[in-house]
């Protein structure tokens, strides 16, 4: 099969890999329909060192169930699934928990042995517990969104459910990428009244507005967090969903004393201000990595019914051999969040 791996920074390459097959009995074979490149996989894109190997590329997909092993039970041969963008039994202890992020004998797709997204193809370890089928036709043009549950829709979620957003609450979203687009499309959802969007890409923010962002702030730094402060007076709720300290600055800057934070984008630092300043405010700093899983059948009902969107954030189709240009417009800010079709 043809797949992409990526062998140091902006090393991208497409290229012949073995074809999965069933190696344990709760494996499933899936034949990518679509899958996309993710914010995430730039900073590996920017700063991975370089390895003869090379490590598959992608964690978001869905597709037709090709194969599946004797343990398998929930899922046959033919069924059209969605796969969140971390593998997981959904029967220990942490995903009874509704944190299937952390299973026990999880992982993630393009290490020990498993496939990555950006391919044909992928074998899926405990496939009862990670895929989740989806009720729609192969060529259904809700594809798009029912990818986007794979990862960026259920990390928006993610941050609004942490940081405790509710109807009437006015919230704070940081970074115009597609998790924080997402995010305002959850903060409306549930209830949000007032929904800032910190950003300065005017394409990504009018999208943002489309979503239900009611107010911009362009501007960044101790200028945002004023801006937001003259617009609001403070915030009680802010999801940064972007991973840089800048981005984390902004989020407490803005935040009254008493509100929370939810961290979506992966941290790009290894401190952050966690002093007798802010232990002073009653900050409480939430978030962290979605477990994809636990909100699927959640969201899905509203993907179905088209009351959300969240597939509006791919604004490019690539096909599989074009994977490197895909990397290379996301890298630039050419391309909001690439698809690919296989």
């Amino acid at each position: 099969m043809r797949a992409a791996v990526m062998y140091q920074a902006g090393d991208v390459r497409v290229e012949d890999r073995p074809d999965p097959t069933i190696t344990q009995p709760a494996d499933a074979v899936v034949r990518v329909l679509a899958a996309c490149v993710c914010g995430s996989d730039l900073w590996p894109y920017r700063a991975m060192p370089a390895t003869g190997t090379g490590r598959p590329m992608g964690h978001e997909f869905l597709g037709i169930i090709e194969e599946t092993g004797d343990d398998v039970t929930s899922l046959k041969a033919g069924d059209l699934v969605v796969a969140p963008f971390t593998y997981s039994d959904n029967t220990c202890d942490y995903c009874a928990k509704g944190l299937q992020i952390s299973c026990r004998n999880g992982g993630r797709y393009g290490f020990d042995g498993v496939d990555g997204g950006q391919g044909e193809a992928v074998r899926v370890p405990y496939a009862d517990g990670t895929l989740v089928r989806l009720p729609v036709a192969a060529d259904s043009a809700l594809l798009p969104s029912l990818l986007a549950l794979s990862d960026v829709m259920t990390t928006g979620h993610h941050g609004a459910v942490t940081a405790g957003v509710a109807p009437g609450d006015t919230v704070l979203v940081v970074g115009d990428g597609a998790v924080g687009l997402c995010a305002v499309i959850a903060a409306r959802r549930l209830g949000a009244e007032r929904i800032l969007l910190a950003g300065r890409h005017e394409a990504r923010t009018d999208l943002g507005r489309r979503f239900g962002a009611t107010d911009v702030v362009a501007e960044r730094g101790d200028e945002g967090i004023a801006r937001v402060r003259e617009l609001t007076g403070g915030v009680g709720k802010v999801i940064e969903a972007v991973g840089t300290r800048s981005a984390l600055d902004t989020a407490l800057g803005s935040v009254l004393d008493g509100g929370t934070v939810s961290r979506l984008g992966v941290p790009q630092y290894e401190q952050g201000p966690v002093g007798p300043a802010e232990f002073m405010r009653n900050i409480t700093l939430t978030g962290g990595a979605s477990p994809a899983r636990a909100y699927i059948g959640h969201l899905l009902p509203d993907v179905l019914d088209g009351t959300i969107e969240p597939g509006r954030v791919f604004d490019r189709a690539f096909p599989l051999d074009q994977v490197p240009d895909a990397y290379r417009a996301m890298a630039d800010r050419q391309v909001l969040k690439a698809l690919v079709r296989p």
